[in-house]
């Protein structure tokens, strides 16, 4: 069974990991899966523990976020977690009012030194109440090695040791950092929910002369509904009646109004800009563009990057690692060296202090949350940092060719016939084949033909998968495909080498001649092949099903480097095991495609691309990246992301362990102080946050 929680108020990347590993380790849990995005939790559990899942559920996560709501089935409310982020500021305000009223008057008034110590006593317990409380939680729970043991030792030993402004500094500065944490999640949380909120709450129906509304997931396929001007569209549809300028910005990125008219198919979470429409819903709510695209956007921050997986486990290890420097380095000297133990132990607090690894468990995850909201923003649903990590580290990108690099829109451009035969034969008993198949090449053989199909005069349909059609046809054997068909059934048929796609055609056994069809490449597909290899892609190859003649004449137009034709779709997947296994280790292979023969080879590939406009929705699902537009060049500008991402989070990886060296050295030898600890670790923190949430400018 599984069940989602919401976990109101959580905006932490490491309590959240803390948090979904102590779920799993519950008996009878398979798994857990905490989303930032949506403060949610979703679990995975074996039926008899669900009597008291909920109960344990809130006593872990009150453990590690004491504030956090647990809830079940409750919609959360972000008018509430604004008004807790007021709430902490106005907390920290109040602390450092009375921690400057102390500092003041121990530094100036000596005579109040006393009473200026016990208002330092009073403003650490309010700014430094939480984190203490939480260590020693902790402690009692066996879990000691975290950030807050380290902020409780190192404040308390200042204490001790008579570093009163110090002490209470440490849990200011501390506390102004995860204010910072926090506004920046919630920024980047905003972006994607801004992004979401494209599902409105209701559709119209007409009843009579008027117009009623009613919930959009009451209404089922086949059903008629009106979108008025200014409201978004709740449910995928085609255009009954009515024209009007589409705005697409929310699914595509794109900022220029499309223009509809009848017969147009239009998605939902578009807003209708003019006119009044009237449309016959295709899909379902639940299976409508706009739900997928939430589903997929939610999921997304759940599947983590290496980076971020890393950096988890290090701080794990990393911490004990320097409780236990720190020790040494305030023991072993005043044993062994005569060294000053005050002098000592101090310099082990400094070491402790500047060595919390918060800085860097907020701010990498945090990279890769800003980059899944920017790229959402443009038209990019990539589920998750590590697919998005990946595109970082592309070797090879194989396209599909129909409807990827091409269009999609074929036309019938010659007919050849022999043996006599007609070309109105060709075409008529093609049309006639082809009439129970929404594929391009038929429709544009069915548009061609242009008559009415009479489909009582059909039997024995066979569709023959990755080679064509048989059927009786106005009793005649028909049989319309490809070579493959043709040397299959040892047909003798008259080989045609003229680029564009050819259909053959033979009836009752004998050769009638064969449709040439032709593909458009897409407008933006030169380019993009072109931006791809400037961004460092080695290899660009395409597969089709197409024959040589037409992989070719794409390929040359195109400058793709390789290309593989005639191919079936269990074929595409065993050349992508076989080019795999020539990339180096470390880099990835991408595949973009867009149909329902995508999907095998679109979940075997490292990333998975889909265009998710016009591409079905088996390849939308199996998928790791969907493109909302038909463009290839949103996949440059996916790879332009994941290359900011990664350079962001190196740049704040380098910077953060350079500052904690730099002060774990200046602190070892006594030539910084606990005040230039706060600040070098507080600041690196800040400053880490800040480059982070840079991602959502560009």
């Amino acid at each position: 069974m599984r069940k989602v929680f919401l976990l109101d108020g959580i905006d932490c990347p490491n309590c959240s990991l803390k948090i979904e590993n102590k779920i799993n380790d519950l008996d009878g849990v398979n798994f857990s899966k905490i989303n930032l995005v949506t403060q949610t939790v979703e679990i995975d559990f074996e039926i008899e523990v669900e009597k008291n899942l909920l109960e344990n559920v809130k006593k872990i996560v009150n453990f590690y976020e004491p504030d956090v709501e647990v809830k079940e089935n409750v919609v959360f409310n972000q008018m509430k977690k604004s008004k807790e982020s007021n709430k902490n500021l106005y907390f920290i305000a109040f602390g450092s009012i009375i921690y400057l009223l102390s500092l003041l008057m121990y530094t100036f008034l000596s005579g109040f030194k006393e009473i200026s110590i016990i208002i330092f006593i009073v403003s650490y317990v309010v700014l430094g109440f939480d984190v203490v409380s939480k260590a020693m939680k902790n402690i009692f729970n066996g879990i000691i090695f975290d950030e807050n043991f380290l902020m409780t030792l190192s404040t308390l030993g200042a204490f001790v040791i008579g570093e009163y402004p110090e002490a209470v500094a440490v849990m200011l500065f501390y506390q102004i950092g995860e204010y910072f944490q926090s506004r920046a999640i919630n920024r980047s949380r905003k972006s994607i929910s801004d992004l979401m909120d494209i599902r409105p709450d209701y559709v119209n129906i007409e009843n009579g002369e008027k117009l009623i509304k009613i919930s959009p997931e009451k209404i089922n396929v086949g059903d008629e509904i009106i979108i008025k001007p200014g409201e978004k569209i709740a449910l995928d549809g085609v255009i009954l009646s009515g024209e009007s300028m589409m705005d697409t910005k929310s699914l595509t990125g794109e900022s220029i109004p499309k223009c509809v008219k009848v017969g147009d198919e239009i998605l939902s979470g578009c807003i209708n800009m003019t006119g009044i429409l009237k449309t016959k819903v295709t899909k379902s709510f639940g299976e409508s563009t706009a739900s997928k695209i939430i589903n997929l956007v939610e999921g997304a921050s759940s599947n983590k990057a290496d980076t971020e997986n890393f950096i988890t486990s290090f701080a794990i290890y990393y911490t004990p690692i320097v409780v236990v420097l720190a020790t040494l380095l305030s023991i072993i000297p005043p044993i062994f060296l005569n060294g000053e133990w005050i002098s000592w132990v101090k310099r082990g607090f400094v070491f402790l202090v500047i060595s919390c690894p918060c800085a860097l468990v907020i701010s990498i995850p945090l990279s890769y949350f800003s980059a899944i909201g920017l790229a959402s923003k443009n038209g990019i649903l990539v589920k998750g940092g590590n697919y998005l990590e990946a595109l970082s580290k592309i070797d090879t990108i194989i396209f599909d060719k129909t409807g990827t690099l091409t269009k999609g829109n074929f036309e019938v451009c010659d007919i050849y016939f022999e043996n006599g035969f007609t070309a109105d034969d060709v075409c008529k008993f093609s049309a006639y084949a082809e009439s129970f198949s929404n594929h391009p090449i038929a429709v544009s053989i069915l548009y061609h033909y242009g008559k009415e199909i009479d489909k009582n005069k059909i039997i024995n349909y066979k569709d023959l998968y990755g080679y064509g059609i048989s059927a009786t046809i106005f009793d005649k054997k028909v049989l319309v495909g490809n070579e493959k068909l043709m040397k299959k059934e040892n047909i003798s048929y008259s080989v045609c080498n003229k680029p564009g796609t050819i259909v053959y055609v033979a009836i009752d056994g004998k050769y009638a001649g064969y449709i040439l069809i032709k593909d458009k490449i897409k407008d933006d597909s030169i380019k993009a092949i072109s931006d791809l290899k400037n961004s460092g892609v080695k290899n660009i190859v395409m597969f089709t099903g197409d024959n040589y003649p037409v992989a070719k004449d794409i390929c040359d137009k195109l400058k793709i480097d390789k290309f593989f034709s005639g191919m079936l779709p269990h074929e595409k997947v065993e050349k992508l095991e076989l080019l795999e296994t020539k990339k180096e280790k470390s880099k990835k292979i991408v595949f973009v495609g867009d149909g329902v023969n995508d999907a095998p080879v679109l979940a075997r590939a490292d990333v998975g691309v889909s265009m998710g406009s016009l591409g079905s929705d088996a390849a939308v699902e199996a998928s790791d990246v969907v493109l909302m537009t038909d463009e290839i060049s949103k996949l440059v500008e996916a790879i332009k992301i994941s290359k900011l991402t990664k350079r962001i989070v190196l740049q704040n990886i380098i910077f953060i362990l350079t500052i904690k060296i730099v002060f774990l050295v200046l602190g070892a030898f006594g030539l910084a102080s606990m005040w230039e600890a706060v600040f070098g670790d507080v600041g690196a923190m800040i400053i880490a946050v800040l480059n982070s949430i840079r991602i959502l400018k560009n």
